[in-house]
């Protein structure tokens, strides 16, 4: 049996059609309409839609059915009812059993999504729905790009969603990119998420200032972190493990980690970490730091000062030049290694005052050079003679 989508045909049509094929892949429903009008008739339709997951359907005949129900809700008069008819057929799709019928579903609910009117505020729903599916299919890029765009989208609604709802959404996409493998992304909307919580209700952004910390920790590509130490939420984490652990990877160098880690071995592990990975990253930031005062150190310096073995220093350097936190040159007759550049561990008042410094050289290096520029235009000439 065909069903219709997105075609001129009346409604009712299209509801008995919906009905009577429901009712063939095995659903238990009436072909009859309901005399309680439209919408129970999508009521009882959407109750038992998740039918065809199940059936021989095929994910053509599948798309189309949903699809026709998508047709059908557009047209209902927006109301409580529609909005709770929305978020039932959500439900049905966030259960989709497979990857390819779950690109089925994520497909419905990115039509239903642009065929609803912008102010409306049961798209925050859809879309919220639209990140669970595109998660369990490892599809999230399909949905979320950045922040910005997301609330772009979201924020047309009448009113927007609130501080909660938007708290719900970051936590789940923090959850779902970390699951399929986006780190950097999902510490970008770990941040976002706890910057919506106020020095009032810091208190109650724990569980996820902690997911935030230990996710950074975590990530072999983040290194840079004192921007954490700036937010709220992890303000308040003063004087617990998890923030003095933190401040370790934000400013001190690895003898602070180790003594930490001696100190505090199961809560190392009882929070997920790596002690190793944890090692490696601290070497690289120590390293860092050294070459914020020293442009030029010997192989012995950095055995000492990283606790590494005499084989291991060009192994080390090398990982490091990958990361392009540092940029160096080793010379292995010399036993040296040269530093040319490196980014600042750190980014606080020395820094910006050095960068000020630098930018006011350069204005005024600038300024001579225009001036003896307009010198030698604006010099006399003198005819050969």
């Amino acid at each position: 049996m065909s069903v219709y989508t997105f075609l001129e045909i009346d409604v009712n049509a299209q509801v008995e059609e919906l009905r009577a094929y429901l009712k063939e892949v095995g659903a238990e429903i009436s072909v009859e309409r309901s005399p309680k009008g439209l919408e129970d008739d999508l009521h009882k339709i959407i109750g038992v839609c998740d039918t065809c997951f199940s059936s021989e359907a095929t994910e053509v005949e599948v798309e189309a059915l949903l699809n026709s129900i998508v047709s059908v809700l557009i047209v209902v008069p927006v109301g409580e009812k529609t909005e709770s008819l929305i978020l039932a057929f959500c439900e049905k799709l966030a259960k989709a059993p497979s990857n390819r019928l779950g690109s089925v579903c994520l497909r419905v609910l990115n039509l239903l999504f642009h065929a609803l009117p912008e102010n409306l505020g049961v798209r925050y729903h859809v879309y919220y729905t639209m990140v669970q599916v595109s998660g369990q299919i490892g599809q999230i890029t399909a949905v979320f790009q950045s922040c910005e765009k997301m609330r772009t989208t979201l924020n047309t609604a009448q009113p927007p969603p609130s501080t909660e709802q938007m708290q719900q959404l970051l936590r789940l996409l923090h959850q779902t990119l970390i699951a399929n493998k986006h780190s950097e992304e999902a510490s970008k909307v770990m941040i976002e998420l706890l910057g919506t919580y106020t020095t009032e209700n810091a208190s109650q952004a724990r569980e996820d200032a902690h997911r935030c910390i230990i996710a950074s920790l975590a990530d072999p590509t983040t290194y840079i972190m004192d921007h954490l130490l700036t937010l709220k939420p992890v303000k308040f984490l003063e004087g617990e493990l998890i923030h003095d652990l933190l401040t370790i990877f934000v400013s001190e160098k690895l003898p602070g980690y180790i003594h930490f880690y001696n100190n505090h071995k199961e809560f190392i592990s009882s929070i997920g970490l790596d002690h190793d990975a944890n090692v490696r990253k601290m070497r690289l930031l120590t390293f860092i730091q050294m070459a914020e005062n020293q442009t030029e150190m010997t192989f012995d310096t950095l055995m000492q000062e990283l606790q590494l073995n005499v084989d291991d220093v060009e192994g080390f350097i090398i990982e490091a030049l990958k990361t392009k936190l540092v940029s160096a040159r080793m010379d292995q007759n010399q036993r040296k290694v040269f530093v040319t550049s490196r980014v600042h561990r750190t980014f606080g008042r020395n820094q910006w005052q050095a960068l000020h410094d630098t930018l006011t050289g350069w204005k005024l290096q600038l300024g001579m050079v225009k001036e003896s520029m307009q010198a030698i235009v604006s010099a006399p000439i003198v005819p050969a003679k």
